[in-house]
């Protein structure tokens, strides 16, 4: 039997993460230097692994509501509120997801049907088409571009609605490129929504990785409380990667209606995560306020370095990647990224990993060391001088 012929064609067509590749590779080579994965190199808060430590001493092993505990809904609702002055009821309102992944699933799954469109800028982060896909729809990507600072407009959105239009889904602070939108950016959105009756996805991981201005969350603005899905959770902020912890706010129908396939699949997100969860929420911000005022170091650190070895590099002011254009260099995004690995040992991400229009860049995270950051420079200098001869 070739078991293969048995998978379902919309899985087949989905290609593999273009980020998980080139790391697979580098892990079984030495020396080794990573600017590829999206995580965090702090290790989560002493205080907050102290907690689900004191969890598990206490017993707390069960399951919880579908929901998630009440009380780490009331800090989420409560954050929120003192953060944007956005009120939701942490009783019905706010879903505690195993990370944002799931709840990105979850509101696909809870929306989309056969023919409905989505409307995805890039680049874009890798999960974002495919969700859609399996959730039955049809992604619609828009290219964005480093001249207009990788920010998407409601001119370039109007030129790609259609009836079958039903949800704007959006990622700032952005991964891959660092970009973010002011609020005034926001508002030009948000009145395309309202004036096509979408619903907006608002994928808000790297807000409180915010440099350059204030994070403005989408649900705040005016007449879009009620027709966003906010999601969120502690994965980048926090350095709780691995907890796989997420939440997701919006009016009480897409909440109950995203829960409903979550208490069937998921059930709910762990208790120790849970619990780990409030305590970041209630003691956490000295360690955020450290951890970015790191990440603002390493940012400008691998900025100028991009700049110096003459490679045109836009500023990024959100989130912990940059994104720097290789088209100088005659290679294409893969072909660069290949070199440089096999040469220099520096692994990085092919720019059209995130889609087409990411094709002549490519992704650096700098949430790794200083001195990662300065070796890895070096070698990609050095790499960039040895294709000029």
């Amino acid at each position: 039997m070739n078991w293969s012929d048995r998978i379902a064609p919309t899985v087949k067509a989905i290609p593999p993460s273009g980020i998980r590749r080139f790391f697979d590779i580098a892990a079984e080579m030495k020396g080794v230097i990573s600017l590829g994965v999206g995580e965090p190199d702090f290790i989560t808060p002493w205080h907050i692994r102290e907690s689900c430590i004191h969890g598990l001493h206490r017993g707390y092993t069960s399951y919880t509501s579908n929901y998630g505990l009440l009380e780490l809904r009331e800090e989420i609702a409560k954050s929120l509120h003192k953060d944007y002055q956005v009120t939701y009821d942490p009783r019905q309102e706010v879903l505690v997801t195993v990370g944002v992944s799931e709840g990105l699933d979850l509101a696909m799954r809870a929306l989309l049907g056969p023919g409905d469109e989505v409307l995805v800028p890039e680049p874009c982060y890798v999960s974002y088409k495919s969700c859609v896909t399996l959730a039955g729809g049809t992604p619609i990507t828009i290219p964005t571009n480093v001249e207009n600072e990788f920010r998407i407009t409601a001119e370039q959105l109007e030129e790609y609605v259609t009836p079958r239009t039903k949800i704007l889904l959006i990622g700032y602070p952005n991964n891959p490129t660092g970009a973010i939108m002011s609020r005034e950016d926001l508002e030009g959105i948000a009145a395309f929504a309202l004036k096509h009756d979408l619903i907006v996805i608002s994928d808000e991981i790297y807000a409180k990785l915010t440099y350059d201005g204030t994070h403005t969350c989408f649900s705040s603005l005016p007449g879009m409380r009620d027709r966003t899905i906010v999601l969120n959770g502690f994965s980048k902020a926090y350095a709780m990667t691995g907890w796989r912890i997420g939440y997701a706010v919006s009016n009480v129908d897409f909440i109950a209606a995203m829960t409903k396939i979550h208490q069937y699949t998921m059930l709910c997100t762990p208790i120790t995560a849970q619990i780990a969860a409030i305590e970041a929420l209630k003691s956490g911000e000295k360690n955020v306020e450290h951890m970015v005022s790191e990440y603002n170091y390493r940012r400008r650190l691998i900025f100028n370095g991009f700049r110096q070895m003459g490679l045109d590099c836009f500023e990024p002011k959100g989130a912990f990647y940059i994104f720097p254009s290789i088209k100088k260099t005659g290679l294409t995004s893969l072909e660069f990224a290949e070199q440089l690995l096999m040469t220099e040992k520096v692994a990085l991400v092919p720019g059209d990993a995130f889609g087409e229009s990411g094709e002549g860049f490519v992704r650096c995270s700098y949430a790794t060391s200083t001195k990662n950051i300065t070796e890895a420079l070096e070698r990609i200098g050095r790499f960039i001088e040895s294709i000029k001869k």
